[in-house]
């Protein structure tokens, strides 16, 4: 890999990445919901800039994370799945950092993004410092009732604090940042909550009023990906009530509301540490979740909803906007060559992502004037499909393998007015987007906007064209030096 520019190591700042797991934006008080207690979350955002149309590139965790951690899209080099992750001869945020002179530790154990041996390489420390020590979490209710059908568990009960993965993570920041290495450093944390199932303790499984829940949002699945039909169906979830919604709803705002606590102590430990004046800080998610929205539950390969896709994204830091609102289109592509250029650290590799620096620095509301996103598989990929694991996940893999064009490739295209998904096996989905924000109704089809629907498709393969691989920035001889060295090649 090309070498890194660096600069000396005091002037730059610090840099926290907090990337939960499966955080929908509106389940963020910040992000406007009426009835969220994230008062961690508000308090960053009134000192941050919150970016409220940002999208991940992929809706299932390892290939979002890779995205975020390279600037590429989950096709240029073929992370879309779980099982496809960063090579050691591939760039990822991390070690760019370590390679730059940062001390960089990631805690926990979400280390889905990594192939084997590159955490070494890209991390000084990686893990915990502090073992959970939770029980074993078993369902309470049996396969095939309408709750495990809906990922739900409810109330964990604990006579004690639980010491659950999630919580060994933040007591392993804690202690990480009471002996700090000398700055500049990177912390990448990354909770497992508020993934599914939906279960908490309390204090936060009855923090919220049920019956204060907002409903999710419902549509007409007639022109809607078959996916959609396959796992209602599967997972028969119109046994569900509204009340048992509001229930699972209420249960996931009280992940939320833990993983807000986790992260104010995160960002407690980091003003203990005497380097708040001196961090920038990242908050964002891989993905989102359907919670319930077209009846279905957790996310799907090929699922490009506005629900899974829109991120919450928040960056505050030394010398940035405090309390602004964005509504410019971002990428977390972006994420990467925001933190090189508040860094100071020239880039070593051909990336995507544009820096959201001059809208930090309030220089300029103008980004992106489309977001991607893109999820599934080709025909061919049959062997790659999800393999039956997590119980829970069974009725979602056999959907794919029992029906893999319902998971074929897709394309979103989110512009300001307009979300277009084109789909390899399946008809175009087009959506208004200021009259339909959730995406309930397909207009695709309709005849006055059949030139909306050409536009957004040749927007789609622009974006394929230039963004299809990437060239490295080592240069190779033309000839082997081996091929030079026999007198019979030499000349050809």
């Amino acid at each position: 890999m090309s070498e890194i520019t660096t600069v000396p190591r005091s002037s730059r700042p610090n840099i926290v990445i907090f990337m939960p797991d499966q955080l929908r934006a509106d389940a963020l008080s910040a992000f406007g919901n009426p009835v969220a207690r994230t008062p961690h979350f508000d308090e960053f955002a009134s000192r941050a800039t919150l970016f409220t149309d940002a999208h991940c590139q992929h809706t299932v965790c390892s290939p979002s994370r890779a995205s975020l951690l390279t600037g590429w899209y989950p096709h240029t080099q073929g992370h879309r799945t779980l099982t496809n992750l960063l090579k050691p001869w591939e760039p990822n945020l991390l070690r760019t950092f370590r390679q730059a002179g940062y001390t960089v530790a990631w805690t926990g154990q979400r280390g889905d993004a990594l192939a084997p041996g590159v955490t070494a390489e890209s991390c000084d420390f990686y893990g915990n410092l502090v073992t959970a020590m939770a029980p074993e979490h078993t369902m309470p209710y049996p396969p095939g009732h309408k709750f495990y059908d809906a990922f739900y568990s409810g109330r964990i009960e604990s006579d004690a604090p639980l010491l659950d993965a999630d919580e060994a993570e933040i007591q392993t920041v804690e202690r990480w940042l009471a002996d700090a290495p000398p700055e500049p450093w990177l912390l990448y944390v990354t909770p497992i909550s508020p993934h599914c199932p939906f279960r908490v303790e309390e204090p936060w499984f009855s923090l919220h009023d049920r019956a204060q829940m907002p409903l999710p949002v419902d549509a007409d699945l007639a022109d809607k990906p078959r996916f959609m039909r396959g796992l209602r169906e599967r997972y028969g979830t119109d046994r569900l009530t509204d009340d048992d919604w509001r229930e699972i709803i209420a249960t996931y705002y009280g992940m939320v509301s833990r993983t807000d606590s986790h992260f104010g102590r995160v960002m407690q430990a980091v003003e203990r540490a005497g380097a708040a004046d001196n961090t920038v800080t990242v908050v964002t998610t891989d993905h989102g979740e359907y919670l319930g929205d077209y009846g279905l539950v957790e996310k799907f390969p090929s699922g490009l909803n506005d629900c899974l896709t829109r991120n919450p994204l928040m960056i505050a830091g030394p010398g940035l906007h405090a309390g602004a609102r964005s509504d410019a289109m971002v990428e977390l592509v972006d994420v990467l060559p925001t933190l090189l250029e508040l860094a100071d650290i020239d880039p070593s590799h051909t990336h995507f992502g544009r820096s959201l620096v001059p809208i930090l620095a309030g220089t300029s509301t103008a980004h992106r004037q489309a977001a991607f996103s893109e999820g599934g598989f080709s025909r061919n990929e049959r062997n790659l499909l999800e393999p039956i694991g997590y119980p829970f996940y069974r009725n979602k893999v056999l959907q794919q393998h029992e029906d893999p064009d319902s998971v074929g490739r897709a394309i979103a295209c989110r512009a300001t007015d307009f979300t277009y998904v084109y789909r390899l096996y399946e008809s175009d989905e087009l959506y208004d987007r200021r009259a339909d924000p959730h995406e309930t109704i397909n207009i695709a089809a309709r005849t006055e906007h059949a030139n909306t629907v050409t536009a957004m498709r040749e927007r789609v393969l622009a974006w394929l064209a230039e963004t299809s691989d990437v060239i490295g920035w080592e240069l190779d001889p033309r000839k082997d030096p081996a091929v030079r060295a026999n007198p019979f090649l030499a000349g050809c």
